[in-house]
């Protein structure tokens, strides 16, 4: 069995003081992928730096106390990379993959853009590089006899079925046209798997993502975008994929839930 879980800790610092630490203490993960870390490893407390019982990853971004994605491991990886081979953003804090025997397993912080500024335009040319990225990556390793999980924060919602309020956000960065044909590329023509769908189709939902304003959490008012994106054969090994929501809005450290999946090989 292999249990990968993913998510985006909104600073992790700041989660660590509002139940990260405990959440870690009990997860039955086998690999954990943080997104949104916002920190440098020696500003984080020993319990999240390098806890027992983990092998830890910390990328941070060039730029102090923005993106930045970790990975903790049960075991050690046989290989560690940072960044995808792009001279723009190896350095930003938003890509790190790790080698275990027989899978690859990534932790991925896409930009999440803003209509009408630069930062869309850089959301965009990331997913330019990123997507030849993720065709080779998927060959290499069926040339290795591997299969491979990016996990993390896509910000993108795919379809309806991924937000709540999707007519008022069809203009809106995470859910624009370009940006959902962008991520059916990934499953059509890269040929990746969203898990946590394949195991859900027909649901609405589950969302991973909530505002910290109003009531969206406890309306259930979210977005699903935090992805476990898998090559067909690790997919197809799938048990159980859910999001581990919180019982009540007082009980998260942070705006988004784990997304854990479960997998037989």
């Amino acid at each position: 069995m292999l249990t990968v879980t993913s998510v985006n800790v909104n600073g992790l610092r700041a989660a660590a003081k509002k139940g990260f630490v405990e959440w870690l203490a009990e997860t039955s993960a086998d690999v954990v992928c943080l997104q949104e870390v916002r920190a440098e490893a020696h500003q984080l407390p020993d319990e999240v730096r390098d806890p027992d019982g983990w092998h830890v990853v910390h990328v941070p971004a060039a730029a102090k106390g923005r993106a930045g994605v970790s990975v903790y491991t049960r075991r050690e990886p046989d290989a560690v990379r940072v960044g995808f081979g792009s001279a723009e953003f190896d350095g930003s804090g938003r890509y790190v993959e790790v080698d275990l025997p027989g899978v690859t397993v990534a932790s991925l912080y896409l930009p999440s853009g803003e209509v009408g500024t630069e930062r869309q335009d850089e959301k965009i040319r990331f997913m330019d590089e990123f997507l030849p990225y993720l065709k080779g990556l998927k060959e290499r390793a069926a040339g290795e006899g591997r299969e491979v999980v990016v996990c993390g924060d896509w910000n993108i919602a795919h379809q309806e079925a991924d937000l709540k309020n999707w007519k008022g956000n069809k203009k809106n960065s995470g859910f624009l046209p370009e940006e959902r044909e962008w991520l059916g590329r990934v499953y059509d023509e890269a040929g990746y798997v969203d898990v946590v769908r394949a195991m859900h189709p027909e649901q609405e939902g589950p969302y991973s993502w909530w505002s910290y304003r109003g009531r969206a959490f406890d309306n259930d008012t979210g977005w699903r975008i935090d992805l476990l994106v898998a090559t067909p054969g690790l997919a197809g090994a799938c048990v159980k994929a859910y999001v581990e929501r919180a019982a009540s809005h007082g009980e998260r450290w942070s705006d988004h839930a784990p997304v854990t999946a479960v997998f037989e090989r």
